[in-house]
């Protein structure tokens, strides 16, 4: 199995801390305006907490997305499309002949 290439996490459009950092201000920004437009604490509450389970429904989406996408381009590139089967995982990827003089070298 292939390592997965070097990529710099914190430029991916769903970096979880920088997503919670960014869902903290927006909640907070909706609740003050919620709470001004109503001068309700209870709807506030109410609204602000069906906002966040929005917000991380759309989160749980982008990473659904982001995953499918990775694995969309990594079959794209192996080729045919299918995973290996067994017997090809366990092929040698080095040629290894025992016909060959100082072959139990090490």
């Amino acid at each position: 199995m292939k390592p997965a290439p070097d990529t710099k996490w914190r430029d991916s459009m769903a970096y979880a801390p920088r997503f919670f950092v960014s869902m903290a201000l927006v909640l907070v920004a909706f609740a003050a305006v919620t709470y001004a437009s109503t001068g309700s604490a209870a709807t506030t509450a109410v609204q602000t907490l069906v906002c966040a389970v929005l917000i991380q429904l759309g989160y749980f989406g982008a990473v659904l997305y982001l995953t499918w996408r990775v694995g969309k381009a990594r079959k794209e590139k192996a080729g045919s499309g299918r995973p290996a089967t067994d017997l090809e995982k366990a092929k040698a990827t080095v040629p290894v002949s025992m016909n060959e003089p100082g072959h139990s070298k090490p």
